[in-house]
């Protein structure tokens, strides 16, 4: 909505939604029905009990979405993990709204379904050629880093987008990968991430190991990477032994399917390829790991700044 510089339009959130900055001002029409400060191995079982209850991952605040009474609501049915679902956003819609706002669906399972998204949006906001010239943008933003990675060494790479349990990015990460010149070993393009048992990370050996959790931001993913440190083939990973683990920010960058999927890539390429890119990305969008996070008996050891 803001890329496409129609902000001013907006009534309400999600309680995911936090960027710019200032959509926090915004009243969220959505809640977890679970503590996401529990640690990740706790909120996988969270998880689990919920949908075992035939219960959703999050609440529509019905009431708030009648008083906001919007024209129009975009959701997603990629994940109920991670937003609330078509389903439930459509009940809110029967039992409160009796105006019958237009809803966009949003699945973006590759790419192709990122611009896809962006170009329906804009339709449905009445600016459709704002949505072609957003995506022009961002896709020649990334074919640029795409073509500079020409001749370049390829690394393989692994991507995990959850620690405990251990589950491989799927979706459009593997694309990303690939266009920031190195190749996916686990994922599966337009795949839904899955669970890796930590002896098929080891038997990938990957040159390069992403980390970079579901919503979780970079303090909070060194804060759980013991549950990785502590593992007895962990020290034997190619990546780790050469240096090359990098954690990137899930919340803001790695798991958003919206117009921050340059800077993700930005961040890909020049983690991996730092003699080809400077983007200035280190230090919020990823971070290298320095086996300073929580060391293997669980103890906090130090954290940069």
């Amino acid at each position: 909505m803001c890329a496409l510089d129609c902000a001013d339009r907006l009534v309400g959130r999600s309680h995911e939604c936090d960027h710019p900055d200032w959509v926090r001002r915004l009243p969220p029409v959505t809640a977890p029905r679970l503590d996401p400060g529990r640690p990740s191995a706790a909120i996988h079982g969270d998880v689990r009990a919920l949908i075992s209850q035939a219960l959703g991952v999050y609440r529509v605040d019905a009431a708030r979405l009648a008083a906001l009474a919007p024209d129009l609501i975009v959701t997603q049915v990629q994940c109920e993990v991670c937003a609330v679902s078509l389903r439930e956003v459509e009940e809110a819609v029967r039992a409160a709204l009796p105006s019958r706002p237009a809803i966009v669906s949003m699945r973006p399972d590759a790419l192709a379904d990122v611009w896809a998204d962006m170009r329906a949006i804009a339709g449905a906001l009445g600016v459709p050629e704002r949505g072609v010239q957003l995506v022009t943008r961002l896709r020649a933003r990334m074919r640029a880093i795409a073509e500079r990675t020409r001749g370049l060494e390829r690394p393989r790479v692994a991507c995990l987008e959850w620690v405990e349990p251990l589950m491989v990015a799927g979706h459009w990460t593997p694309e990303l990968v690939e266009l920031a010149g190195g190749t996916d070993v686990l994922g599966e393009a337009g795949e839904h991430a899955g669970p890796v048992a930590f002896g098929q990370l080891a038997a990938a050996d990957p040159d390069v190991l992403w980390v970079a959790p579901c919503g979780f931001d970079l303090a909070r993913t060194r804060a759980e990477l013991g549950a990785l440190e502590r593992h007895p083939e962990w020290p034997r990973l190619r990546a780790v032994r050469e240096g090359r683990v990098f954690l990137g920010d899930g919340n803001a960058l790695f798991n958003r399917p919206g117009p921050r999927v340059a800077e993700t890539l930005e961040c890909l390429a020049e983690a991996m390829h730092p003699e080809a890119f400077r983007f200035g990305h280190e230090g919020t969008g990823w971070e290298r790991w320095d086996g300073a996070s929580e060391n293997a008996s669980g103890r906090r050891a130090g954290s940069r700044g």
